[in-house]
């Protein structure tokens, strides 16, 4: 069935007390808004409308930024979840297929719970999202005959008999395009908020003789976030979740409670994970590597056998291939490093290729930036570099050619060569004597005159 998404991030979350919009607050590196995106990945949606308000500059930038092919529409008046969706009419106008009412601050629902939800239609008008709450409180209530949705409840219009109905709704819905707006249609605003709510379209579907259904899920996955303290939860279920499946998985967490995970991480089975390690978006670690503690890595490729850190920090674009050795104190930005290459200590390599077997010393810097562009250094095969050696881009280091300790090197060397650049050394007898004798003369004066 052709499936479109419409994904409602139009509050301002005013608990949240932030100039950002709720829905791009972060969770695991990304925002909210992303996650609910990427849960409804699954169904291949053929249109991803998303409903912005507040500050929808902002969030039209966030999804096309994800998603160039998605559409932002916005809801100038926050009138309810029903009006919000309606918004989204003229963009889903020539679809025929199916349409899934998510929500940007609720980032957790899982793919295959959206999946089941797209099966339900095969038997039903709507579909509704409904879980089992540990604690109702004031949760709106599934009223079901069997597998038929008779009608959701708001807890202030239940009776004592309703209310002890523990299947709550979650506000996801799915049907098709054409029916939803059919129905919302007929959504009225006669309630204390003088809202159009989404829910109301259950009891209008069965009133036309229509079938509704409710899809079961975990509560965890229905968890909206509406506070800097629900977020702060929302990441810790996330950590919780990520570190379990890499355990699943085969990879070993020395101490899983200090990694930090982000939503699009993968880690390779046999891979060891030290303590305090973070990851943010876009990194991918092979089989067999080894990343340790106090490392942070984000938009980078740790290839089989790699070890990185102590203390190490990989920027976008590093690309490590097999058996290199990134030490400690020691980052990398947009640079690739071939197979068996080391860098150990206290280095930088930006804008660079590292060739296989190169050893690149101590305090080994590639000087990238002129203030205005960014220069490419290029070092060869089983090339050596010195300690505290400055390569000055742009600039080639030839294979297998050495640079000496303390070089500035500005011009390119051969293969096979060795580049010395650094001023001699002068040594004046005496001087350092009479240099320390006239500096605490100085400050004597200094002193008495204070």
């Amino acid at each position: 069935m052709k499936t479109s998404l419409i994904i409602l991030a139009a509050g301002k979350g005013t608990r949240m007390n932030s100039d950002l919009p709720k829905v791009l607050h972060t969770i695991a590196g990304e925002p909210m808004l992303i996650h609910a995106m990427e849960a409804g990945r699954v169904l291949e949606p053929e249109l991803t409308v998303v409903v912005a308000g507040h500050s929808a500059d902002q969030v039209r930038a966030a999804t096309l930024a994800h998603d160039p092919d998605a559409t932002v529409v916005e809801q100038q008046e926050q009138l309810g979840t029903a009006h919000a969706v309606a918004q989204a009419r003229p963009a889903l106008a020539d679809f025929d297929g199916m349409a899934v009412v998510l929500y940007g601050d609720t980032p957790f629902i899982q793919p295959e719970t959206l999946e089941r939800m797209q099966a339900a239609l095969d038997h039903h008008d709507v579909a509704v999202l409904g879980f089992q709450a540990a604690d109702p409180a004031r949760y709106g209530r599934l009223v079901m005959q069997g597998d038929t949705l008779e009608r959701i409840v708001e807890f202030k219009d239940a009776t004592e008999a309703e209310r002890a109905i523990t299947l709550c709704n979650s506000g996801v819905v799915a049907a098709r395009a054409g029916l939803l707006f059919e129905l919302i249609d007929g959504v009225g605003n006669d309630n204390a908020a003088g809202e159009y709510y989404l829910t109301d379209i259950v009891g209008l579907a069965r009133a036309r003789g229509l079938s509704a259904t409710a899809v079961t899920c975990d509560e965890a996955e229905t968890m909206g976030v509406n506070s800097r303290a629900d977020l702060a939860l929302a990441n810790a279920a996330f950590q919780t979740r990520a570190r379990a499946g890499l355990l699943e998985d085969g990879v070993t967490l020395m101490a899983p409670e200090t990694v930090y995970l982000a939503r699009d991480t993968y880690i390779g089975r046999d891979t060891l994970i030290e303590p305090n390690v973070v990851f943010g978006p876009g990194v991918t670690v092979e089989s067999g590597a080894t990343i340790r503690a106090f490392s942070h890595l984000e938009g980078c490729h740790v290839s089989r056998g790699g070890i990185v850190g102590p203390y190490a920090r990989l920027r976008p674009g590093a690309e490590l291939a097999e058996d290199v050795r990134i030490g400690n104190f020691v980052e990398i930005k947009n640079a690739q490093v071939a197979e068996g290459a080391k860098i150990n200590h206290l280095s930088y390599v930006g804008d660079a290729f590292v060739g296989a077997g190169a050893n690149l010393g101590a305090g080994t810097i590639t000087c990238n930036y002129d203030g205005v562009m960014k220069h490419h250094t290029h070092i060869g095969a089983r090339a050596f570099i010195g300690s505290n050696t400055m390569l000055v881009a742009p600039v080639s280091i030839g294979e297998g050619a050495m640079t000496g300790s303390g070089s500035v090197i500005t011009s390119d060397v051969e293969p096979d060569a060795l580049a010395l650049a650094r001023a001699p050394q002068v040594e004046k007898p005496g001087m350092a004597r009479k240099l320390f004798e006239m500096l605490k003369a100085k400050k004597a004066r200094t002193q008495r005159g204070s």
